[in-house]
């Protein structure tokens, strides 16, 4: 039976936030600290992320307040604290988490001060949460994706109640600033712009779990980004459902492109990356100031989905296949070297062998240099989930056989252009096979694996690209005199 936890009283707790989480991370401290003494240990703490660089983001985030109450990081097995960030964009990864939750069950059983915490898209679902509610009950803590930034609150909520909370918002406008994260690399920064989608592509479940479009403040972007740069981050990602709707919602409003002009202004910044561009808002201003800007990479994923015009309408994507082949072109010809990818879906209902070799064909006039392919899945609660004419399983794997391969093919291709050139790599991480090289990414995104040291690691090395083994580069150090 788990140990009682006396409660502790403070003062009022304060309105504003992010003062009012403050409070809190300083009440969880005492708790955190209370356990510990118990226990005659630390306690620690596990944070699994499923799905995008959103979520990833956000476990950023919450592993940052953890840390600030007194967690120290663990694997899941030896955690007292697991939580599972959800994601819920195919249905198989809900069912991949009920799958884990019977495992931690296990775990806790062995261990009755272990908490469990559940929160991301998934748990934006009523259907979900009931579920958990009534087959779960061991779980601690549930809450979405519009109150991330209440971690510590609801954390303390839970060691005062001993009961399970639950805290799910159907929609926000708020964003809360300057809370603890911990990052995962020193040297480079995933940085929400914006948060929600508009678009409701009719595959798509994010704009229901995610919620509408709220963008940040330019100022407060502006200032993260000093601070990161300051504590040595030379690269960062702007992350949005869709950075190209930027700045629409703001009190004075901004496009992208003018927001990404004055990033590219910080000194001390040296790569800007983003993600996602829809096509249907990827403007000729933006295309303008990538190719004016020696900071942002070359590098863009434009998703295509389909290149048949008649799916794309189905899927409410708001382009056509011309539409897009002329944005490709557009953004070669404003930056002829850039790297472009994609994520496509192979079996959307209703599509025909014709629609798909629409596809092949967009796949074969872009040339991506990598794309993501999905078999599609119904995704209950969405449009597509409901439509006639759903494509035979055995007629859609051998599509995306087919598909697979031409990408694979084209890719092997685009990727070894650069073969013999001199380009800088951001080094990352030692080589998990050998232990002589250090891993790194080119600016186009392109693994290289190349000799260094520890040392190396968060530093920008000129490396001769010597071989290209399909998808990634041996290099060799480039010695300046």
């Amino acid at each position: 039976m788990e140990n009682k936890t006396t409660e502790i009283t403070y003062g009022a707790v304060p309105s504003m936030e992010p003062q009012r989480q403050y409070y809190y991370i300083e009440k969880a401290k005492e708790y955190v600290r209370d356990r510990a003494q118990l226990l005659n240990r630390p306690l620690t703490f596990c944070v699994n992320t499923f799905g995008c660089q959103m979520n990833a983001r956000d476990s950023e985030k919450l592993e940052g307040i953890l840390e600030a109450v007194g967690y120290e990081k663990s694997d899941e097995n030896h955690a007292d604290f697991v939580v599972y960030n959800t994601c819920t964009v195919r249905e198989n990864a809900n069912q991949r988490v009920y799958g884990r939750l019977g495992y931690l069950n296990s775990l806790k059983k062995k261990n009755p001060h272990m908490m469990i915490g559940l929160c991301g898209c998934m748990m934006q679902e009523a259907q979900v949460v009931e579920k958990i509610k009534k087959s779960y009950r061991f779980v601690d803590l549930i809450f979405g994706t519009h109150n991330i930034y209440k971690f510590a609150e609801l954390l303390v909520n839970r060691l005062e109640s001993e009961r399970m909370v639950i805290d799910i918002w159907e929609d926000t406008d708020k964003i809360v600033e300057d809370l603890p994260v911990d990052r995962k690399y020193p040297f480079k920064s995933g940085v929400n712009i914006m948060f929600g989608c508009n678009n409701f592509c009719s595959y798509c479940i994010v704009p229901y779990v995610r919620g509408r479009e709220r963008s940040r403040n330019p100022k407060d972007i502006i200032r993260e980004i000093e601070r990161l740069v300051s504590d040595g981050v030379v690269e960062v990602m702007l992350l949005g459902q869709n950075v190209n709707s930027y700045g629409k919602n703001l009190e004075h409003p901004m496009t992208f492109a003018q927001l990404l002009t004055q990033i590219d202004q910080i000194d001390g910044l040296k790569r800007i990356r983003f993600m996602t561009s829809h096509p249907k808002d990827l403007s000729d201003e933006l295309i303008r100031v990538m190719a004016e800007s020696s900071k942002i990479c070359p590098h863009l994923h434009l998703p295509l989905q389909s290149g048949s015009s008649r799916v794309l309408k189905e899927m409410n994507r708001r382009y056509t296949k011309e539409q897009y082949l002329n944005l490709v072109d557009k953004i070669r010809a404003a930056v002829p070297d850039i790297s472009l990818t994609t994520d496509i879906i192979v079996g959307f209902p209703g599509e025909t062998e014709e629609d798909f070799e629409e596809t092949l064909d967009v796949v074969r006039r872009v040339r991506y240099d990598s794309a993501f392919t999905f078999i599609y899945s119904k995704r209950t609660g969405t449009p597509a989930a409901v439509m006639e004419d759903q494509v035979p399983e055995h007629v859609v794997r051998e599509r995306f056989d087919r598909l697979l391969g031409e990408v694979q093919r084209i890719s092997e291709e685009m990727t070894s252009r650069h073969t013999g050139k001199v380009q800088t790599v951001l080094a990352e991480e030692m080589n998990s096979h050998d232990a002589s090289l250090v891993t790194g990414r080119l600016g186009n995104n392109v693994l290289v694996h190349f000799p260094g040291t520890a040392e190396d690691i968060g530093r920008l090395i000129d490396v001769s690209l010597d071989e290209c083994r399909g998808f990634y580069y041996m290099g060799s150090r480039i010695t300046k005199e």
